[in-house]
């Protein structure tokens, strides 16, 4: 049977002005998943500024990956496509021929973006996927480059500029010399980067995700994911005039980069350098969301949209991969109450972490046990999920390592040690001691660990358990508990108590 289309996958294709993009979204949620993903560089935007038309070529190669893209669509029974098309379309005379034929070959209306629309969408695809934003966006395309002003939920009116890599490549005949000066006038009263000093910019578009990959590659970067990538501005400029400089072709791990993109890296590099020179940021994040996923985010509602995306895409993992789902929501509650009878405060950022870890805690349950810790930090490094930066991401990983491999250093990975400070590597060990206790007690089971609280009392750590179930404890639960009692400084007590115990938090 057909899904209804509020369940039904839901599809994106962005036509851009360098490449023309499929994403096929498992549902319209928060979180989405991507169930396919394919890119198609036609580069429609090549010469549009000079000659004013798509050029045939490029045209009849982009109308073959959209019936290709209907079919696969049908394939995956999408119950809505939508199609965007941005700054070659929109600017080229022979456009809106275009256009009509896109329309009649996908069998679908095509939305033309203006660049103030396509600045508000690149927006709310860094609200979609970063946990309170606070900077500008920066989306840069083959033909245009838009800024944007985002802080919370509010999203201020963003500009649009002629700077996209084809586009500079296009009006300066692929002088590098000549785009510095096209660069530096255009952005010189670009009114969004007056407002960047001391704030994040957020890169969003395939070049300067080459240009992040190839940063990582110099750097032996430890994990291998865009989304959330940072760079000190400093750093950046460093590298950026090292791009300006250098034959690409010639770059270290530049086979990270396809050979269509290669030629804009200098542009986008340049790009970079005057953002950074003109609005001081203290540092540039790559988001691997934008257009598409902003454009899923506006159509949610208002409390949707207000949903953690870390906290979404970790449950929806929970719900997929672990024995109980349940459970990790017991767990929740009773790390919360343990951590506050120790006194471990905790910050807004580190309590989602926190409870990111419980919902992430069991996903490796099917793996051989000698490999759980090591396919668990894996799976959560690597994994898709948003909202989280690097260290956080680290740091989910390696406390769920601990849950499994014990809380020794020893067999930790270096590597994701190294993104993580010595507060987080403590705190990822002290929870990864409390999942061990607690899974002990409850077999994975939801409806235990409300019973069975672990509190902080004076010097001692007290594990309570209530009469009727007091043959949980053995020789094996007393040892984790004097584990976790042991790297908190506390004394393992485990106390008998009549009745039923209460679950509810201090």
């Amino acid at each position: 049977m057909r899904r209804s289309e509020a369940s039904a996958p839901v599809a994106i294709i962005d036509i851009g002005s360098n490449s023309i993009r499929l994403v096929i979204y498992e549902a319209l949620e928060r979180s989405p998943a991507q169930l396919f993903n394919e890119k198609v560089l036609c580069g429609l935007g090549r010469s549009v500024l000079t000659s004013g038309r798509l050029g045939e070529e490029a045209v009849d190669k982009s109308l073959k990956a959209l019936g290709r893209f209907r079919l696969l669509c049908e394939s995956a029974k999408v119950g809505k496509i939508h199609v965007l098309a941005t700054a070659a379309a929109r600017d080229a005379a022979n456009g809106p021929d275009f256009i009509a034929e896109a329309e009649r070959i996908l069998g679908q209306k095509i939305e033309l973006l203006s660049g103030r629309r396509e600045a508000q969408l690149s927006a709310y695809g860094i609200l979609s996927g970063f946990h309170h934003a606070d900077g500008i966006v920066g989306d840069l395309g083959g033909g245009s480059l838009e800024l944007v002003d985002v802080i919370g939920n509010t999203v201020a009116q963003g500009i649009t500029t002629k700077l996209g890599g084809l586009a500079l490549q296009d009006i300066t005949g692929g002088s590098i010399k000549k785009a510095v000066k096209v660069i530096r006038d255009t952005l010189a009263d670009a009114a969004p980067l007056d407002a960047l000093r001391g704030r994040t910019f957020y890169a969003v578009g395939g070049t300067w995700r080459s240009l992040a990959a190839l940063h990582m590659a110099q750097k032996a970067y430890p994990l291998h994911i865009m989304h959330g990538y940072s760079i000190p501005a400093r750093d950046a400029v460093e590298f950026s005039k090292i791009v300006e400089r250098a034959d690409t072709d010639m770059l270290e791990s530049i086979e990270s980069v396809s050979e269509a993109r290669r030629p804009l890296l200098g542009y986008g590099a340049l790009l970079l350098d005057e953002i950074i020179r003109r609005g001081r940021p203290s540092n540039i994040v790559i988001s691997a969301l934008g257009v598409r996923e902003g454009l899923l985010y506006e159509l949610l509602n208002e409390q949707e949209r207000r949903i953690d995306p870390l906290l979404s895409g970790a449950d929806e993992l929970n719900r997929l991969m672990s024995r109980a789902p349940g459970h990790a929501h017991d767990l929740i509650e009773w790390t919360a109450r343990l951590s506050a009878s120790l006194h471990l405060d905790e910050s807004e950022d580190e309590r989602r972490q926190r409870e990111a870890v419980c919902l992430l805690s069991d996903l490796a349950w099917r793996t051989h046990p000698d490999y759980r810790g090591e396919q668990s930090l894996s799976l959560i490094a690597h994994s898709g999920l948003t909202g989280i930066d690097h260290p956080g991401r680290a740091f989910i990983a390696l406390a769920v390592f601990f849950r499994h491999e014990g809380l020794s250093l020893d067999g930790a990975s270096s590597r994701m040690r190294e993104l993580v400070s010595p507060r987080m590597l403590n705190r990822a060990r002290i929870i990864g001691g409390m999942l061990r206790v607690a899974y002990l007690l409850s077999a994975a089971m939801p409806g235990v660990l409300p019973r069975t609280p672990v509190v902080g009392s004076g010097e001692r750590l007290v594990l309570s358990l209530p009469t009727d179930i007091e043959a949980l404890a053995n020789d094996r639960l007393s040892g984790r508990l004097r584990q976790l009692a042991r790297i908190i400084g506390r004394e393992p007590a485990v106390v008998t108590v009549p009745g039923r115990v209460s679950g509810s938090a201090a």
